[in-house]
């Protein structure tokens, strides 16, 4: 069980490090929403299910869809146009 647990943080600080590295806001949205749902699986294993329940649905769920509307509304989703792919090509 103390694995489980290991693994579970391990998972976590992981996705949040990489939160901070990577450049796009999508996949920051994305790796938050993961660091919710390794909490809420911790949160299964250490007995305390209402915990976890509330964590996955405000955390991973309603979190996780309030920022990526909030990127949307500002224009922050990068979309590639044919100018873009023809510069990198």
């Amino acid at each position: 069980m103390i694995w489980l647990v290991a693994l579970m943080v391990f998972i976590m600080l992981l996705a949040a490090v990489s939160m901070l590295l990577v450049e796009s806001q999508v996949s920051a949205v994305a790796l938050s929403a993961a660091v919710s749902l390794a909490l809420s699986i911790l949160f299964v294993i250490l007995q305390a299910p209402d915990v976890a329940m509330t964590e996955a649905v405000v955390g991973s769920g309603l979190s996780a869809i309030i920022l990526a509307l909030t990127l949307n509304r500002i224009h922050r989703f990068k979309q590639t146009t044919t100018a873009e792919t023809e510069n990198d090509a």
